[in-house]
C-alpha cells in the first residue's frame, strides 16, 4: 500500500462517459448519492443520447452523468477535474470538458485499434501526444473486473458489465469516500433475490478501491469540504420528481385529489411515473393515448373537481394549445407542466433548451392569457409546482410551469418540507344552495369566478368554449360582451402581480452591469457574477421566475441600470419579451443553443467584455 498526501478542496466536479449500456447514469448517481450522505451539496446533469442503443463505440453513442459535488454548489459545473472515460469515443467526445492537469481514467480494455478508428482518432490517443497536459491512469478496468468476480459472477457478460463499479470504485478512493453506501445500496437492491450479483458488485468496488490504493497511479487523495446547510431531512432529487411532489403537495393544501393526465413524452415522463406512485394520497394518473386527450382529460377533472395537471414537453405543449384556450374560455383552474427541450419538431429530445417561452406566452389563437412561471433549479421545481398549483386553484385559470431537460434530469439536495408549514391553498368553492350564484360572478380582488362542482346542491350550470354572458353564463355573440369578457380575462392575470413577491436583485446597487436570467440557468449566471463580485466587479443579477405577470417592481429595476444584459438558451425571447414591455430599455443579450446550459467561464468572459465597453 502506497501512502497518499490529503489535498482538501471546496468541491470537484467529476464526468462519468461510455457507451449506451456501460452504467455511466448509475455510478454517476451512486457517487451523488454517496457523496450526499457523506455530508456534500451537490448538483448532476445527465448527458444521453436520444438512440435506445446507438452504434456501439460511436460518439452518437455516448452517454455521460456530470456531478459537482462540494461545499455549496449551484450549478452541474463547468470542466471536469476527473474524467472517466470507458471507451475511446467517450474520451474523443469529452476531452474538451477536462482541466488541463485534470485526471483522465481510462479504460485500456475497450482502446483496440478497430475502436480507435472508429471513434475518428488518426492515431493512439496515449502516444501521440495529445494528453500530455493530462494526469491519465490508463487502467484494464474491464479485465480487472472480471478478475475481481471469478467464482461469484462466472458469466464472462454479466462479468464485464460490472466495470463501471470497479471504476466508481476507483472515484471513490481518489475522494476519500467510504463504501458503506453504495454496499448498503447494493445489498437493498439485489441481496434478497440476487445475491451473487449483490457480492459480485461489492467485490469489484473493493477492486476499484483497491487498485488506487495500491499502486503509484495517484499521488495524492482529495478531501472535499462538507457543505452548511440547515438541519432537516434531505434527499437527492431530480427537478421532474421534486414537480410531481410539489404538486402532490398543492393538491393535500388545497384538500383536493390531484388528477394527471399526460402522454410519455421525453424528458417530462418521470413526473407521470411518478405521481402513479401515490395512489394513497388520492392522485389518479391517466395516460393518455396522446396529447390532445391528455389535457382534455384533465380539463374534464378540473370540471368535476380535482386539481387538474398535465405534463408535457414543447411538441406536445403545441398539440395542447387549443385546448389551453378552452381552458382560459371555461376559466378552470389547470397546471400545464412543460419540460423543455431543444427544437424544434423533434429536435434534441435529450438535449436542454429554454425556447418554449414564445409559445408559453401566446401559442394560442385568440386573447388567451395564461400565467406562465419558470422554476430555475431542480429542487426548487417543488416549489414552483406548488406555486403554480396555488395561482391556478385560487385564480381560476391555467398555468403554465416552465422547466427544462436540464432541472428535469438534473438533480440537487432538497430540504424537505413540513406540510404543516406550507401555506394553505384556498379555491374559491362555491356554496351549494346559493340563490345568488351565477357561473361568471366574479370576486372583487382576484377577478376569479366561483367554482361549482357537479352535485352541488342546487348550481347546475353550463360552461364550454363558446363565449358567455358576463356574469350570467349563457352562450353570447354580443360584441360589447366580447369586448368585456375578454378584458376579465387578462386582468385576471395581470392582478396576480398584486399577490407575488417583487422582484430581488443581488449585488451593489451602484452597478454598472445588470445580469437577467429566468429558468433553469440561474446557477450559472448567479455563479458566474458572484466570481466577479469577488474580484471587485460591480455587477448585480436578477433572475425571474414570475414571467405573465412580471413582478410589480421589475420596471423600476430595468430603469435603475446603464447597462443590461439578458442570458437565455435560446435566440432572445425573454429579452424581446422585455423589450415589449419596457422598450425604453436598451438591452443587451447573450444566447446559446446547443442543448447545453451555460458555462461559467463563458458568462464571466461575455460580462467581462460588456463592462470593458465592447
Amino acid at each position: 500500500m502506497t501512502t497518499k498526501k490529503l489535498i482538501e478542496k471546496d468541491d470537484v466536479v467529476v464526468k462519468f462517459v461510455g457507451d449506451s449500456g456501460d452504467g455511466m447514469q448509475l455510478i454517476g448517481t451512486l457517487f451523488s448519492d454517496a457523496s450526499a450522505l457523506d455530508g456534500n451539496d451537490i448538483a448532476t446533469f445527465p448527458d444521453y443520447p436520444a438512440e435506445i442503443r446507438a452504434p456501439h463505440n460511436t460518439i452518437a453513442g455516448v452517454s455521460g452523468f456530470q456531478v459537482n459535488v462540494g461545499k455549496k454548489i449551484y450549478s452541474s459545473g463547468d470542466q471536469c477535474d476527473v474524467l472517466v472515460c470507458m471507451n475511446p469515443a467517450s474520451l474523443k467526445s469529452n476531452l474538451k470538458w477536462s482541466k488541463k492537469g485534470g485526471i483522465i481514467i481510462c479504460d485500456t480494455d475497450t482502446f483496440t485499434e478497430e475502436a480507435i478508428e472508429k471513434a475518428g482518432y488518426s492515431s493512439n490517443p496515449f502516444t501521440d501526444g495529445s494528453l500530455s497536459s493530462y494526469q491519465v491512469i490508463q487502467a484494464p478496468i474491464t479485465s480487472m473486473s472480471v478478475e475481481a468476480v471469478k467464482g461469484i459472477l462466472d458469466d464472462k457478460k454479466s462479468a464485464e458489465r460490472t466495470k463501471n463499479i470497479f471504476a466508481l470504485g476507483m472515484i471513490f478512493y481518489i475522494f476519500n469516500k467510504g463504501l458503506d453506501h453504495t454496499f448498503a445500496y447494493l445489498d437493498k437492491k439485489f441481496l434478497k433475490k440476487n445475491p451473487q450479483v449483490a457480492e459480485g458488485n461489492k467485490a469489484v468496488l473493493t477492486a476499484g478501491y483497491n487498485y488506487c490504493e495500491n499502486t503509484d497511479v495517484l499521488e495524492a487523495q482529495v478531501h472535499i469540504a462538507h457543505a452548511e446547510m440547515p438541519k432537516g431531512r434531505y434527499r437527492n432529487i431530480t427537478g421532474n420528481i421534486a414537480t410531481a411532489w410539489g404538486l402532490l403537495a398543492a393538491a393535500e393544501k388545497a384538500n383536493l385529489n390531484l388528477f394527471l393526465g399526460s402522454y410519455p413524452i421525453t424528458p417530462a415522463t418521470e413526473i407521470l411515473i411518478e405521481i402513479s406512485k401515490y395512489k394513497s394520497l388520492g392522485a389518479k394518473v391517466f395516460q393518455a393515448e396522446d396529447e390532445i386527450a391528455g389535457i382534455c382529460s384533465a380539463i374534464g377533472a378540473s370540471f368535476a373537481g380535482s386539481f387538474a395537471c398535465t405534463s408535457t414537453s414543447g411538441p406536445g405543449l403545441s398539440l395542447k394549445s387549443e385546448a389551453i384556450g378552452l381552458a382560459v374560455m371555461t376559466e378552470l383552474p389547470l397546471v400545464i407542466v412543460d419540460v423543455q427541450r431543444g427544437g424544434p419538431s423533434t429536435g434534441l429530445p435529450t438535449k436542454t433548451e429554454q425556447s418554449d417561452l414564445y409559445q408559453a406566452l401566446f401559442g394560442r389563437n385568440g386573447e388567451a392569457p395564461c400565467i406562465v412561471l419558470a422554476a430555475s433549479t431542480s429542487a426548487n421545481c417543488f416549489d414552483w409546482a406548488f406555486e403554480a398549483g396555488r395561482l391556478a386553484l385560487e385564480h381560476m385559470t391555467p398555468v403554465i410551469l416552465l422547466t427544462d431537460g436540464y432541472l428535469g434530469n438534473g438533480s440537487q439536495l432538497m430540504r424537505i418540507p413540513k406540510m404543516a408549514e406550507m401555506p394553505k391553498i384556498t379555491p374559491p368553492l362555491a356554496t351549494p344552495n346559493d340563490t345568488t350564484y351565477q357561473p361568471y360572478k366574479r370576486n372583487t380582488e382576484t377577478l376569479a369566478r366561483e367554482w361549482a362542482i357537479p352535485g352541488m346542491e342546487g348550481l347546475r350550470h353550463r360552461i364550454g368554449g363558446l363565449e358567455k354572458q358576463d356574469g350570467i353564463g349563457n352562450v353570447s355573440t354580443d360584441n360589447a360582451n366580447h369586448q368585456i369578457m375578454t378584458n376579465y380575462r387578462q386582468e385576471k392575470v395581470e392582478r396576480v402581480a398584486n399577490r407575488i413577491p417583487s422582484q430581488e436583485v443581488h449585488g451593489p446597487d451602484d452597478a454598472e452591469l445588470l445580469v437577467i436570467g429566468w429558468g433553469g440557468t440561474e446557477g450559472a449566471l448567479r455563479l458566474a457574477c458572484e466570481e466577479l463580485q469577488a474580484e471587485g466587479k460591480k455587477i448585480a443579477y436578477s433572475h425571474f421566475n414570475y414571467i405573465m405577470p412580471l413582478p410589480l417592481n421589475t420596471s423600476d429595476i430595468m430603469s435603475k441600470y446603464k447597462k443590461i444584459v439578458v442570458c437565455e438558451l435560446n435566440m432572445g425571447q425573454f429579452v424581446n419579451y422585455l423589450r415589449m414591455n419596457y422598450p425604453q430599455v436598451n438591452f443587451q443579450q447573450y444566447n446559446k443553443v446547443q442543448g447545453l446550459p451555460f458555462e461559467i467561464g463563458e458568462l464571466k468572459d461575455k460580462f467581462n467584455q460588456i463592462l470593458g465597453g465592447k
